[in-house]
């Protein structure tokens, strides 16, 4: 089996796991008493976790090499599972999730794992591999999650937990290194990422991207399985159907057309029209009053997400010298995962105090102003 095929299904069993709580976890806060905005607070945990974590992670393995890095995420993964299981307070299920978000900061490890093994023409295309297996996690994981919160809330956290300890064990076996360690080998610390990405306007404005997109879409992330229970009384088991059907979307695009899209118009034309298919979705969730209409409305959001991710992640892979890939990958990272610590609790807030439409609104517009710093930045990509 190939490194990249190795690497593709370490990721989707990992996100596999992850996919297991998503439609589980705002409902098993609520149990604990948690109000909309502390459901948000709880995904800003996790995010500003990944926001510390990721540059760290991403320089380590830029030092010591990809496999060690991504087997103590794995291994991270498993026990935050463990401890969110065995939570029986809102306090501890904010631990597990704080671990949870330094474990799952090892993501830009994997994209920096295969820019090592991946040629710049296929760049955008290996990306889209890890897009793909996000996507492959969130057919199959909302829908195990849904149909295993019928045994018990904390089932799927299990079920979660045992498929993290498996993978860590075979990818112990079977990954191989894409990039030899050395302890004296430079690496690009988080301050020194920026100041070389401030020297390349395009590079600090594709990175703005990242968080722009992000703390966007994640208050509509956060705030819509409470507003599906509430406008159309989704259980926690159909909820997991329709993140299942937004995970098909994703890893149909990412897994099938990203490749032969970007060959044919470019990450810089792409990435503009990606961001506001996103935002036309997420507009459109506040005006679907039936089933249909909602499924078309998460499945424009969900295209748009499939080209955006993958094409920003061989952008910024393009504009950074080999020997730093893992670091200002950490830095994309990073900066995504600040957007996901303002992007929560934000749209708990309006969804709390402004009606659950609002979140949806604000996050549609902010789309759209990010099309403007994409065209401003990809011109001369």
């Amino acid at each position: 089996m190939s490194p990249l095929a190795i690497i593709f299904v370490t990721v989707f069993i990992d996100l596999l796991g992850f996919g297991i709580i998503i439609p589980l976890l705002p409902f098993y806060a609520e149990s604990f008493g948690a109000t909309a905005f502390v459901v948000g607070l709880l995904g800003t945990s996790f995010s500003l976790m990944q926001f510390l974590f990721s540059p760290v992670w991403g320089r380590w393995s830029d030092r010591v090499g990809r496999r060690p890095v991504i087997l103590i995420g794995l291994a991270g993964s498993a026990l935050s599972y463990m401890a969110l299981a065995l939570a029986d307070t809102l306090t501890l299920v904010f631990v597990a999730r704080i671990l949870g978000g330094i474990a799952g900061a090892n993501i830009p490890t994997a994209q920096a794992y295969i820019a090592d093994v991946t040629t710049p023409e296929n760049r955008a295309k290996g990306m889209g591999m890890v897009g793909a297996a996000f996507g492959l996690g969130f057919i199959f994981g909302p829908a195990i999650g849904g149909t295993l919160s019928a045994f018990g809330p904390s089932v799927p956290m299990w079920c979660a937990s045992v498929l993290c300890t498996a993978n860590l064990i075979a990818a112990y076996f079977l990954l191989p290194e894409s990039r030899h360690a050395d302890e004296m080998r430079p690496t690009l610390g988080r301050m020194e990422a920026l100041r070389r990405a401030f020297a390349d306007r395009r590079l600090i404005l594709v990175l703005a991207l990242y968080f722009i997109v992000t703390a966007a879409f994640s208050g509509f992330e956060t705030t819509f399985a409470l507003f599906s229970e509430r406008r159309f009384g989704f259980t926690v088991a159909t909820i997991g159907y329709l993140f299942a059907f937004i995970g098909l979307t994703l890893a149909i695009v990412q897994g099938l057309l990203v490749g032969r899209v970007v060959k044919r118009i470019g990450e810089a034309r792409l990435i503009p029209i990606a961001i506001a298919t996103i935002g036309v979705g997420i507009g459109m969730v506040p005006f679907a009053w039936s089933i249909p209409t909602l499924l078309v409305a998460v499945g424009t959001l969900a295209l748009g997400m499939g080209f955006n991710s993958p094409a920003l992640g061989a952008t910024v892979s393009k504009l950074t010298h080999r020997d730093d890939q893992g670091g200002m990958l950490g830095l994309a990272s990073s900066l995504s995962s600040l957007g996901r610590v303002v992007g929560p609790a934000s749209g708990g807030f309006l969804f709390d105090h402004f009606g659950m439409a609002m979140p949806y609104f604000a996050a549609a517009g902010i789309m759209f102003g990010a099309v403007g710093v994409a065209l401003a930045s990809l011109r001369r990509v």
